[in-house]
């Protein structure tokens, strides 16, 4: 691909793809060294899930090696390194992890693209780069692991790389190292994915898109390279809508919502059914599905940024449209939560209007206006 960002763009994807092959060094494990995130500062949201030596090390590794690459750049990312500096046994494990697993390929790393941290304090300082919220100017935004539940199990997660600027997905490159690089085979109005659709291949999926040139896929990893990249369909003109949710492990969504509105437009519900966001978003830009809406219990939960920008892209650039509940574009300037926004609606454009309009009709008809803000018009 050419385009203004092609530097940015093949360091990502040389760091991704190490990423990719971290996170598959530790997946078997039994032990993952997860531990549970809290929150002190909400009175909702104390409990914020696991993370693990996986998402601890990809961040580091991630830091470093854009840091090194762009020093000027600003850095998000979802992990902080609180626990590895109190756990001097949590620590060492991350630290060998990133010894151990990645090792750089001098035939394609010539640029030196690959840079670990000095030291497991140096570890942690990069971890710890990532606490800010995006701005202005070139931001990279990372999920290290998006899905660490289902990682866990040995199901589908993500890796998910962003380069933002001024507040517009510019690159995005993500890594779906479980998921099949092969388009969906199957009758489009029956075909699904869930989070134990494991490639039966074990090639996994590398997709990326810059703004205004198309978003591709190519296998992760093959014993003859990379494979060739495939430029991913547009999603096109189509009454055939085909969700993708999260009906597994979720709770978060407002009881019964989803399942109306699939009622409400004649869809089955849950269709594709993933536990992570960034998974989602690859289902939608690859075929598997089109439409996903999502629907919070309250109107003050709000999404995380690294769980979608970057990946989002992927399904603007195959003709998606994403808006949240009330119509209104996704803000990424918002912070680490985005909270100029309230849930999400994404269809194919020209079916999107009509998807927001079952999703608004539906929360009225449930005695639940208060969740609506007022429409922005389409």
């Amino acid at each position: 691909m050419d385009s203004p960002y092609k530097r940015e763009l093949e360091v990502a994807i040389r760091v991704v793809e190490q990423a990719a092959r971290l996170s598959l060094a530790v997946l078997p494990n039994q032990d993952k060294g997860a531990i549970e995130k809290v929150d002190a500062s909400s009175e909702h949201e104390s409990n914020l899930g696991p993370v693990t030596i996986g998402d601890f090390a990809i961040q580091a590794l991630l830091t470093s090696s854009l840091h090194a690459a762009f020093p000027t750049d600003s850095f998000v990312g979802e992990e902080d390194a609180s626990a590895l500096r109190d756990n001097a046994v949590l620590r060492q494990r991350v630290w060998e992890t990133l010894q151990q697993t990645v090792v750089p390929d001098p035939e394609k790393d010539t640029e030196k693209d690959i840079v670990l941290p000095a030291s497991a304090d140096d570890m942690c300082d990069m971890i710890d780069r990532c606490q800010n919220a995006p701005g202005a100017g070139r931001v990279w935004v990372f999920d290290p692991i998006d899905g660490t539940k289902t990682f866990l199990r040995r199901e589908m997660f993500a890796i998910n790389v962003a380069l933002v600027v001024d507040g517009q997905q510019t690159v995005a490159v993500v890594a779906c190292p479980l998921l099949s690089p092969e388009p969906p085979t199957e009758s489009l109005s029956q075909v699904t994915i869930q989070n134990d659709s494991i490639d039966p291949s074990g090639r996994g999926s590398l997709l990326y898109a810059v703004r205004g040139h198309g978003a591709y896929v190519r296998p992760l990893s093959d014993a003859a390279g990379p494979g060739v990249a495939r430029r991913l369909q547009d999603c096109g003109t189509t009454r055939l809508l085909r969700p993708v949710t999260c009906d597994f492990m979720q709770d978060s969504a407002l009881d019964g919502v989803h399942r109306a509105v699939a009622a409400r437009l004649g869809v089955a519900y849950p269709g594709s059914d993933l536990l992570g966001w960034v998974p989602r978003w690859a289902a939608l830009a690859t075929g598997w599905a089109n439409t996903t809406v999502w629907v919070y219990k309250r109107r003050d939960r709000h999404a995380k940024v690294w769980d979608h920008a970057g990946a989002m892209l992927l399904f603007e650039e195959v003709g998606g449209r994403i808006t949240d509940v009330d119509g209104k574009p996704i803000d990424l300037l918002a912070g680490r939560k985005l909270k100029g926004n309230f849930g999400f609606v994404a269809a194919p454009a020209d079916v999107h209007g009509i998807v927001l309009a079952a999703v608004r009709d539906v929360l009225q008809e449930q005695g639940r206006g208060d969740l609506l803000g007022e429409p922005k018009e389409q």
